[in-house]
């Protein structure tokens, strides 16, 4: 079940690079709606599926469709909107994502299941709305004229290409991601038998885990519109990353009831970051390198979020604590911050001033 849960990260992780490159070559409409198409026949074939194997492969081809997907975004928003907007806008869809994220897993067994009252009705369900965000996705989404590079002279994309591996900022950028990931999923998978292990019941371990993901949703959006206001992107970065080692530290000895605050500011330390991580790259390289350049960050800083997990639980398995993981965590933190002031600053008024 584990794997069934992060094989789409897993695809995500593995083909964002070759997505953002086709939606360089055929345009963000077709790529992201082929993916949207792909998502659809994946979701519905879950449906239909009598064993693991059929469920492994139709959530893989699912995984593959959002690939398509979700790295094309950040260059939707830089071909139609200024730059100094990116980071306000990607707050937007960011926030829709960490909604839909917490709702799905909020009602799915109480609401959806009971529905139909099995697996495969629930995948019919959800797969109605992803049928309607597709239909959407063609009917209404026009390909901007700037973000088409037919006329592209033979050989540009390669340079173009390199370029992105080169760009030292970009690599900045997706190692910021890996580290944000790699708390993040560690935070959500395990704060539950973290607080299990200081003597919470599971339900409300469950309950105060939640508070992380619900904080998110207007941080995700606040924070971008804060940083586009103030004109500055970088303190945001170093404030939150220096928040999450005390944070960290503190996990290890906190009570139960601490923990309520530790994730409303674990949320806002990862929400806000994360809509402002996906916008950097539109800030950082051309509109014709935008695909590749989310793909590079989205490719390598999902990795995060399936290697944390899986070193905190190897963690819990042999020594029966998590203690050392938040250690982990702490250090990570630390060298999130380093890398925060490394990052340049990208606002545009900032180098308008220069």
């Amino acid at each position: 079940m584990g794997l069934l849960f992060s094989l789409p990260i897993i695809m995500l992780a593995a083909i964002a690079i070759p997505s953002g490159l086709l939606a360089d070559r055929i345009g963000i409409r077709k790529a992201a709606g082929i993916g949207a198409v792909i998502m659809v026949v994946g979701s519905l074939m879950r449906g239909t599926t009598t064993s693991f194997e059929t469920l492994f492969a139709f959530t893989a081809l699912f995984g593959v469709g959002f690939a398509l997907v979700y790295p094309n975004l950040p260059k939707l928003v830089g071909a139609w909107f200024p730059r100094e907007q990116a980071g306000l806008v990607t707050g937007i869809y960011a926030t829709a994502i960490m909604t839909a994220v917490s709702l799905s897993l909020a009602i799915t067994l109480p609401v959806v299941f009971p529905i139909t009252n099995t697996f495969r009705g629930t995948f019919y369900i959800w797969g109605i709305l992803v049928i309607v965000a597709t239909i959407l996705w063609w009917i209404i989404v026009r390909e901007p004229p700037s973000s088409s590079i037919q006329g592209q002279q033979v050989g540009e994309g390669n340079k173009s290409s390199s370029l992105v591996w080169k760009n030292r900022n970009l690599w900045l950028v997706a190692i910021s991601l890996f580290l944000l990931n790699f708390h993040f999923y560690i935070w959500a998978g395990w704060t539950p038998a973290l607080m299990m292990l200081k003597g919470a019941p599971p339900d409300l371990a469950a309950l105060i885990t939640s508070v992380m993901s619900w904080t998110t949703l207007p941080i995700a959006f606040l924070i971008p519109w804060a940083s586009y206001k103030l004109g500055l992107r970088k303190p945001f970065f170093w404030a939150s990353t220096i928040i999450l080692v005390f944070v960290s530290w503190g996990a290890i000895y906190a009570s139960v009831p601490f923990f309520w605050l530790l994730m409303v500011v674990i949320g806002i330390t990862l929400g806000g970051t994360f809509s402002m991580i996906l916008a950097l790259p539109v800030e950082m390289v051309p509109q014709e390198s935008v695909g590749m350049a989310s793909g590079m960050v989205l490719s390598i800083g999902y990795i995060g979020g399936l290697v944390g997990p899986w070193i905190a639980g190897h963690i819990l398995d042999t020594t029966g604590t998590l203690n050392l993981a938040l250690v982990i965590l702490i250090g990570v933190a630390i060298v999130w911050t380093v890398i925060a002031f490394l990052i340049p600053e990208t606002s545009p008024r900032v180098k308008l001033r220069k």
